[in-house]
């Protein structure tokens, strides 16, 4: 009966559910599911943002009662092994991107891949500089997977990709970690056990937040372009009207005689 029921738990795992994946696998499992989503790129369809935020609720004493017994796990080990493994897995990318440049993504489309995936990656990065690109790539799915190897395509050089990887990850995932740590009672106290109802939401809101900055930046280049805009044809008018007045002194000048 129990090896029945245990078969049955198995068969009923959904690897796209970060509640069983956190249930099933623990601290490993979130470690390893933050370094496929970064460096592989098969990994672009994990819940990297929902895992990070229910992880963050499994760190806290209400893990078992939410997710189940002996589900709880260590904070410590989120907080430093979270942001490692991002971080090794997005230089894996850059590494991949710099050796095979773009026969890495020479294939059709598919259920999985599809070249717009790469390109949404190549306009951030073109955007927003590599700096910019690299962190903000974070916060957003499917992007954060695609840009490390569009890094390396496109030339970023190794260390200062580092750097900035190093700043991405760290905000990324303990940002979002410790959200969901210290909000956790305030979601069991409200919801109970039923936190899978509401993790969309939840998580929606997190990405809502973490894309301002693209959001801000966005807006700031549209009146930039604007402005440069209208100081174009303000430029140009009082030098066209100079241009046409000689011109007509000049006619004027040869109809006098």
């Amino acid at each position: 009966m129990e090896t029945t029921r245990a078969l049955a738990e198995n068969l009923a795992f959904n690897p796209l559910d970060p509640k069983d994946l956190l249930h099933t696998f623990g601290l490993y499992g979130v470690w390893a599911i933050l370094f496929a989503e970064t460096g592989l790129l098969v990994g672009f369809f994990f819940p990297g943002d929902s895992l990070l935020f229910l992880a963050g609720v499994a760190a806290t004493p209400v893990a078992d009662a939410i997710f189940g017994d002996g589900t709880k796990i260590s904070l410590a080990g989120l907080l430093i092994g979270a942001p490692v493994c991002a971080i090794i897995g997005a230089q894996l990318g850059h590494l991949l991107g710099a050796r095979y440049g773009t026969r890495m993504f020479d294939k059709p489309d598919s259920r999985l891949f599809k070249r717009e995936y790469v390109e949404k990656a190549e306009h951030y990065f073109q955007k927003f500089g590599p700096a910019k690109a690299v962190v903000l790539a974070r916060f957003i799915p499917i992007v954060r997977t695609f840009l490390n190897p569009v890094a390396g395509v496109l030339g970023m050089p190794a260390k200062q990709f580092f750097v900035w990887n190093v700043v991405g990850a760290i905000l990324w995932t303990d940002g979002i970690i410790l959200i969901g740590y210290l909000l956790a009672d305030r979601i069991y106290d409200a919801i109970g056990t039923h936190i899978d109802r509401y993790i969309l939401p939840f998580v929606a809101l997190i990405v809502l937040i973490s894309i301002l900055p693209i959001i801000i930046e966005i807006i700031r280049d549209r009146r930039a372009r604007k402005r440069a805009k209208e100081m174009a044809i303000i430029g140009v008018s009082p030098v066209a009207g100079i241009a046409e007045a000689v011109e007509e002194k000049r006619r004027g000048s040869h109809r006098a005689p």
